[in-house]
């Protein structure tokens, strides 16, 4: 631990929290009244207080990180032990994280470029809009000059994307993709004109091996993870053929590449969009129409991975060792709105590993 205090703010990077005499104790008692340790933050330890607040889905607010200031500064200003700035609660132990305090500073947090203008002109439907990798994707497009609509099955997360993006030029529409009356309801809001399909709406599996998958499951993963991106792909490519030009873009996953990423349903549902993304790249790039895929890696969104398997838990929690930390969904939307965009128009049917390296190991 650091014995010297710096002035902690929202920009001061997670590591340096951790390393910081006064700063330290706070994060931690935090973390320990919710039942974890430092060792938790690991994957995020680039980022800056701000940015957790920006990925967390509502875990971490600005009063939290406002009230760790508070109380880190009162104990600095007063000149006592750092132990003070969690007065009244029992210690806590750091962990052993020289993986997440050592480098921290050796990459420089990415920071996102807007194109301007790069979907002036283009509409571009996004599904899974209201949260995560779908929301980055729906906004970026918005604020480089596209017409979006955003569909999701949370009409509460979607009002809040129509929020964020007041004064773009947004469409939100409530739906479900596996019906086809909701998906009627998305062409009826494009007004007949889909230049571009952004498939971002999945579920993740209960990390199950086969012979421990129950019917749920995997008719549930397969409805959304792959009939619905059929269905709505298969509704607006007629729009496409007429104009002879588009450009579709699905999520697969890093277990559309491997098979010891997820359970055994999610893995497979990813394989077969990589397959849906192939056949379609062959059938239609004759007519102008690119279709590629986008396959992330570990990725900071609420898409809830629940291990039901003490099998699966220790085959895949045993793989994931190599795996690079997870990554933030607008950079997961940088690739996904380069593959969406005229830039992008010389690749089809591509498959491109937006993992960090994963792909690699």
């Amino acid at each position: 631990m650091s014995t010297t205090h710096t002035h902690l703010t929202g920009d001061t990077k997670i590591a340096d929290w951790f390393k910081d005499p006064y700063g330290g104790p706070v994060i931690r008692q935090m973390l320990a009244e919710s039942g974890q340790s430092e060792k938790a933050m690991a994957p995020v330890k680039r980022f800056s207080m701000n940015k957790l607040i920006k990925i967390s889905g509502g875990r971490f607010t600005q009063e939290t990180l406002d009230m760790l200031i508070e109380r880190a500064e009162a104990a600095a200003a007063e000149g006592g032990s750092p132990e003070q700035a969690v007065e009244g609660s029992e210690p806590v132990t750091p962990d052993d994280v020289s993986t997440l305090t050592d480098g921290a500073d050796e990459l420089p947090e990415w920071k996102e470029r807007i194109t301007e203008g790069r979907f002036t002109g283009q509409t571009v439907v996004v599904t899974g809009a209201g949260s995560g990798i779908g929301r980055a994707t729906a906004s970026r497009v918005a604020r480089e000059g596209g017409r979006v609509i955003a569909l999701d099955i949370s009409a509460e997360r979607l009002e809040s994307l129509a929020k964020e993006l007041d004064g773009s030029d947004v469409t939100v529409v409530t739906a479900d993709v596996t019906k086809d009356e909701d998906i009627a309801r998305v062409l009826e809001a494009a007004g007949g004109k889909v230049d571009a399909l952004a498939n971002v709406a999945g579920i993740m599996d209960n990390m199950t091996p086969l012979h421990e998958v129950s019917d749920q499951v995997w008719e549930r993963v397969f409805s959304v993870n792959v009939t619905g991106l059929m269905k709505l792909t298969r509704a607006v490519l007629p729009l496409m053929l007429e104009v002879g030009k588009g450009s579709v873009v699905n999520i697969a996953s890093e277990a559309g590449l491997r098979g010891s990423a997820a359970g055994v349903a999610y893995t497979a549902s990813k394989h077969a969009v990589v397959g849906l993304t192939k056949s379609s790249a062959f059938m239609y790039g004759p007519s102008g129409i690119r279709v590629n895929a986008v396959a992330p890696g570990g990725v900071i969104t609420n898409i809830e991975a629940r291990f039901d398997s003490e099998l699966g838990q220790d085959r895949v929690m045993g793989a994931l060792v190599v795996a690079p930390p997870p990554t933030t969904a607008d950079q997961l939307a940088a690739s996904i709105t380069f593959l969406l965009s005229d830039d992008g128009v010389n690749l089809n049917g591509v498959i491109l590993p937006s993992d960090g390296g994963w792909s690699a190991v």
